[in-house]
């Protein structure tokens, strides 16, 4: 294929478009914009079969502990299975337990909504502050800006992740301790960057009030560690459990999405959950050859593995979108970005690209000049909802005619110019041939995010599974927060360092500048 052009490839195949678009229940991906062929494509599945990825997907459905560095099942799909479902993880059908956990949810956002939860001084709750990091984060702070349309006027919504301080400031400068709600998320309740964020949102409060039930009235918990929620201060009663088979990454449709039901409301999750449901029916039943997740998948290793692009962008042409781009990033890289395998050896090929991308428009304003006219090769996926959300006339139009000129100009460049000067006419050449998929929704709604959720959680398992890779294990995270731990109690003394010569002289610098501050605070400068 390394001499094909897109061009030659439409020329030969005159039915391009529609023979190489899939849909399933109003999500449609065309691929015909890759430098593919159907023989290609059948090389790809047979590749898919050969590592027994039907075999995988089954597994993953059945519960077995396809986890197996943490020797754990891998069952975020139970998350959204109808009620009538059974799925067993060591001979417990788990779906009663996560339609408990659902109905408790949707009491207590229900409470909170009507303003039947009160807080402390009796007032109902007007905000809700989410505080979480990664997965615990991404995924409810992408759905409630996505979904906002939807969501209650009563209530204001807001995220905080980042240990920086600026972050918690910054959400609480303009908010009432009476009437803020704090969603505390962290399954072992023991993360750093979480509970540093919760402990501070505490005292924030207990600053304004000395009311021995103040804690309990303002903050509730997504854990399953019940005695750290209980010595926080928050009433066991309300903590909301998930379970060790969830992954963080893989876990806005469990008790994590508690914000969101909150802002959008407990009928609105169950839709989104039935979206996901009906992808996730779909990556389980359809061939190979139709089925948008594998689809996906098997491109995105077709760049990766055979044309050694590094990076895959992601452009979603709606701006209610803007955090799937942050939210992928986690979902691709923390689940695929490895090197061991499955089988314990270093693994032989490329895995996971770099993910990165911004809503259109803005993005053609800023890198689309690489994407066109750069020099390095990469893959795309632009996103697109047929119907808006607003009725501003001609804005859509516009939206969207930009999506589908770009797609296009991508793959079929334009030829050098001919006129004005010959210094200046390679400047103006567009050479094209850069491949792309368009995904399209007929509308963004709770149940179709749901959809766009799961297909990306399939793809990702689906490039894991042929790579080899563990997609559910995250163990290069772990040594920078042992380090982290370290470093903290090394500030807060003055005894010697023992890191390599740049590490200690960074630390040594920020003590210089924190005994600075702290003189300058004494003198009130």
């Amino acid at each position: 294929m390394a001499g094909a052009t897109m061009t030659d490839l439409f020329a030969a195949q005159r039915d391009r478009g529609q023979e190489m678009t899939v849909e399933h229940d109003g999500i449609v991906l065309d691929f015909s914009k890759n430098r593919v062929t159907t023989h290609t494509m059948d090389l790809l599945v047979g590749l898919a079969q050969e590592a027994g990825l039907e075999a995988g997907v089954e597994a993953m459905f059945r519960g077995e502990r396809i986890n197996i560095t943490e020797d754990r099942a891998v069952l975020h799909t139970a998350l959204r299975a109808p009620h009538d479902t059974v799925v067993e993880v060591e001979g417990r059908d788990v779906v009663p337990d996560v339609h408990g956990v659902l109905e408790r949810m949707g009491a207590f956002a229900d409470r909170v909504r009507s303003g039947r939860w009160r807080g402390m001084s009796g007032k109902p709750i007007a905000a809700v502050v989410n505080i979480g990091i990664g997965g615990s984060d991404l995924g409810p702070a992408m759905a409630y800006q996505a979904l906002r349309e939807f969501s209650t006027d009563t209530l204001d919504v807001r995220f905080v992740s980042n240990v920086d301080g600026h972050d918690l400031a910054r959400t609480l400068r303009d908010l009432e301790p009476e009437t803020t709600l704090f969603v505390i998320s962290s399954k072992t309740f023991t993360t750093v960057e979480t509970l540093t964020n919760a402990r501070t949102a505490r005292r924030w409060l207990l600053a304004s009030s000395d009311e021995p039930d103040a804690v309990a009235r303002h903050f509730v918990a997504v854990s399953t560690n019940t005695d750290e929620v209980a010595a926080f201060g928050i009433d066991p009663a309300n903590m909301f459990e998930f379970w060790d088979w969830v992954g963080g990454r893989y876990s806005l449709h469990s008790a994590i999405g508690l914000s969101l039901v909150l802002a959008v409301g407990p009928q609105r999750f169950r839709e989104m959950l039935a979206g996901a449901h009906s992808m996730d029916q779909h990556f389980r039943t359809a061939p190979l050859r139709q089925n948008l997740p594998v689809l996906l998948g098997l491109l995105g290793i077709w760049y990766r593995n055979f044309w050694d692009a590094q990076t895959h962008a992601i452009l979603p042409y709606d701006q209610r979108l803007s955090r799937v781009p942050a939210y992928l990033q986690q979902l691709d890289m923390e689940s695929n970005g490895k090197s061991a395998g499955r089988d314990g050896r270093e693994c032989p090929v490329g895995t996971a690209p770099i993910i990165w991308g911004e809503p259109g428009t803005n993005g053609q304003h800023a890198f689309f000049q690489l994407l066109h006219q750069g020099t390095v090769f990469m893959s795309c996926d632009f996103i697109g909802v047929l119907e808006p959300g607003h009725d501003l006339p001609g804005h859509h139009d516009l939206l969207m005619a930009n999506l589908f000129a770009q797609s296009e100009a991508l793959a079929f460049g334009k030829p050098e110019d001919d006129s004005g000067p010959p210094e200046l006419r390679v400047h103006r050449r567009f050479l094209g041939n850069r491949p792309s998929n368009t995904i399209l929704i007929p509308r963004l709604t709770p149940y179709s995010l749901g959809q766009l959720i799961a297909l990306y959680e399939h793809k990702v398992f689906a490039q894991g599974w042929i790579w080899g890779v563990n997609s559910f294990d995250q163990w290069g995270v772990e040594l920078g927060k042992v380090l982290a731990n370290r470093i903290v109690a090394e500030i807060d003394s003055e005894g010697d360092l023992t890191h390599d010569s740049s590490t200690n002289a960074l630390i040594q610098r920020y003590r210089h500048a924190r005994r600075a501050a702290g003189r300058n605070r004494k003198a009130g400068q």
